[in-house]
């Protein structure tokens, strides 16, 4: 909603043509914007603290252009997920400053200036921090976007890759600075061990992610999924398979909480 339009229907309160619950029905419907093939929750920050996320898949690169656009005209921050390179680049060449990471496949542009109070940007304690660990190298790409995306929300992030249970003297060398984190995230394929292990280790919440890496009988990361979801061990939540943007987005609510 543009300031004159705000301005309209408050001055139209104050001349009484129209009521006050008539006026805060129209600012709620206009809290949007409305791209045709695709309507922009700009009032998601102000109800849920963090801003709309874009999922990338799917759409031309046209329409990413047109999304990304819309938020930087509007200097707000703006995620992208799952991206390719070849959007990355249209994105960029369409006049847009977003940094590209292919490992995560993010894609994130920040304004130039971001002075609002408690936006997503904002830095958390420095005392709170995310341990994101691996099972193993070929998880990186989903650790990556778990890792990244909280950062974009303003988490710190502490990073422990492959650490996986079968060496498992790996894990016990870092978990004393793996206890000193606020929320732990723990990514793993095969059969999924890692997030059981850390979550009897830990007193912190720990967010398993399965991932599709794996053998055959891993069925593409169903193995370590139904391993992870029938763990005995309490305080761990299960994400779906690859999620590693679920699970930064989560932890850096509870970080944040």
């Amino acid at each position: 909603m543009s300031a004159k339009h705000l301005i309209d229907i408050l001055e139209a309160v104050r001349s009484g043509d129209i009521s006050a619950e008539a006026a805060a029905a129209q600012i709620r419907a206009s809290g949007y914007e409305d791209l045709g093939f695709a309507k922009l929750d700009f009032q998601r920050e102000t109800r849920r603290k963090f801003g709309e996320v874009v999922y990338c898949p799917g759409k031309t690169n046209e329409q990413l252009l047109a999304i990304f656009r819309a938020f930087a005209e509007k200097q707000r921050p703006v995620l992208g997920t799952r991206a390719t390179p070849a959007q990355a680049e249209f994105v960029r060449d369409g006049g847009i400053a977003a940094t590209y990471d292919p490992v995560s496949r993010l894609l994130v542009h920040r304004p130039t200036s971001d002075a609002r109070e408690n936006s997503q940007l904002s830095t958390l304690n420095s005392q709170l921090s995310i341990a994101v660990c691996t099972g193993g190298t070929a998880d990186l790409p989903v650790a990556e976007e778990a890792a990244q995306t909280a950062e974009f929300f303003g988490a710190n992030v502490k990073r422990f890759y492959d650490v996986g249970v079968a060496g498992l003297h790996r894990l016990l060398s870092k978990i004393d600075e793996i206890r000193a984190a606020s929320v732990v995230i723990a990514i793993a394929g095969m059969e999924g061990a890692l997030g059981s292990v850390i979550a009897g280790l830990v007193e912190r919440p720990v967010i398993a992610v399965p991932t599709s890496v794996g053998y055959g009988a891993s069925f593409n990361g169903l193995a370590p999924l139904l391993s992870m979801l029938n763990s005995c061990a309490e305080g761990m939540s299960v994400v779906n398979i690859d999620n590693g943007y679920g699970a930064g987005y989560l932890a850096a609510q509870i970080a944040r909480m």
